[in-house]
């Protein structure tokens, strides 16, 4: 969006971040990103998503703008515009919360009884030294309300796979909202216990719907990758039909 020096990419670069677009149209593009992948690094220094999207940039060096962002770790559907216009009406969308977000998660803990239920417990971001949760959840003061919807599609012993719909959007809400719930999502190393469990942060951004910029509502979809489908095969899992 802004007009700025676009960096040289690799054709490599280029070409591996076209391979990850989900849908293209004149006001924004979707991507499934991978597991490990930034979307923006400090100082905007190194490989990540925002870097790459000078991929797409304009000749005067306006590029697509991120309108929302995902963790490292997470995978899946995220979202960039392509003109001004479209970036204020798709991050108004975010923050009216009439973006509707699905995601997927492999978790493990004494799993409630219950299918399905509310997280609505305020959540606490903390000066942590390294290793420790930079959130917590807490009813202190300056904790932020927060809101997770989830039902639980596969279940196997203490292993289940969670259907994950934040209606809020606080930093590592998910994360912290299942470890709250007692069941931290498998592979995280700040909320769970990390590679004694999975080799990836076991959540993927499945699903993606909200107003789009033109008219109508745009959906998109981001498939299981193969190391998540793996972690459920291994956990006696059946793989879903789809998020709802």
């Amino acid at each position: 969006m802004r007009n700025r020096p676009v960096p040289d990419l690799s054709p490599e670069d280029a070409s591996f971040v076209r391979s990850l677009v989900i849908r293209e149209d004149a006001a924004l593009i979707a991507f499934d990103k991978p597991v490990g992948l930034p979307v923006q690094t400090r100082g905007n220094h190194g490989r990540s998503l925002d870097q790459l999207l000078a991929a797409f940039a304009r000749s005067n060096g306006k590029r697509p703008k991120l309108v929302h962002r995902l963790d490292a770790g997470t995978s899946g559907v995220i979202v960039a515009a392509k003109t001004r216009p479209a970036a204020a009406h798709l991050s108004a969308s975010f923050a009216g919360r009439r973006a509707r977000k699905t995601y997927l998660a492999l978790a493990r803990g004494p799993l409630p009884a219950a299918g399905a239920g509310t997280i609505a417990q305020p959540l606490l971001v903390r000066d942590a030294t390294r290793g420790e949760a930079p959130v917590i959840a807490s009813n202190a003061a300056g904790s932020q309300a927060a809101e997770t919807h989830w039902r639980i599609l596969e279940r196997s012993g203490e292993t289940a796979l969670f259907e994950l719909h934040p209606k809020t959007g606080r930093m590592h809400q998910l994360r912290a909202h299942l470890k709250h719930l007692g069941c931290p999502i498998l592979g995280d190393l700040l909320y769970g216990s990390g590679a004694l469990s999975a080799g990836r942060l076991m959540l993927h951004a499945a699903r993606l719907a909200l107003p789009h910029p033109d008219g109508g509502e745009a959906v998109f979809e981001a498939p299981l990758p193969e190391d998540f489908l793996a972690g459920l095969l291994k956990a006696g899992l059946a793989v879903p039909s789809g998020p709802k």
